[in-house]
């Protein structure tokens, strides 16, 4: 593989940082300092579903495939970045996806810009009022054979769909969902991008956080 270019779409994990709103809020604490033992450590708490993670469909099915256990395949896999627009509900609808699809997509990993992450600082609008999938959105990714599914925003679809019925309706039909990315702006919407999303490989885990990049052949 000739690699032109890597692109680093990862948030990076900090003590104060704007999370999903129910979430607890995380903490890096050193627990080893070099000035007094000699070597730097780090104690670390926070949710799995923190900064850039990836929900497994165990995170709504106590039946569905845990983090541990998802297809190294689906993983890594080629794919593109696209940016569809969004209407007043903040949905994604799938007439915007039409609007934006190429036959190449079918069976790619799609990585969704809305340009939220540039937004993001502990207000109410990138806290609450992100875009996301509609339904019909979701249908749409999983008819064109989508397996890897990510999104700039803290969720795949909006805040306000309290009934997580696209988290549920795409992780039941085996489609891994990406939260929370950064820099898609770097990303040329079409162009063709080797997508690595591995998650930290938490056991018997609803999601895990993730160091997701492209990679530019």
């Amino acid at each position: 593989m000739n690699v032109k270019k890597i692109y680093d779409l990862s948030v990076t994990l900090l003590p104060h940082m704007p999370i999903w709103p129910t979430n607890p809020m995380p903490e890096i604490v050193p627990i080893g300092i070099v000035s007094r033992d000699g070597y730097n450590v780090e104690k670390l708490d926070f949710s799995t579903h923190t900064g850039t993670h990836i929900d497994a469909p165990y995170h709504f099915d106590e039946r569905g495939t845990t983090v541990d256990k998802i297809d190294l395949n689906v993983l890594v896999n080629k794919g593109y970045c696209i940016r569809p627009k969004y209407n007043s509900k903040q949905e994604i609808t799938a007439e915007a996806l039409k609007a934006v699809w190429r036959p190449e997509y079918d069976g790619k990993t799609i990585l969704i810009d809305t340009g939220w992450s540039k937004k993001r600082a502990f207000t109410r609008e990138f806290l609450y009022e992100f875009p996301g999938l509609s339904m019909d959105g979701a249908e749409f990714i999983m008819e064109h054979k989508v397996k890897l599914v990510g999104i700039d925003t803290l969720g795949i679809e909006p805040y306000h769909h309290t009934d997580f019925h696209v988290h549920k309706r795409l992780l039941g039909a085996g489609v891994t969902v990406i939260e929370d990315l950064a820099n898609l702006d770097q990303l040329q919407e079409g162009k063709e991008y080797l997508v690595v999303a591995l998650p930290v490989k938490v056991g018997n885990g609803s999601g895990a956080m993730a160091r997701v990049i492209a990679i530019e052949e």
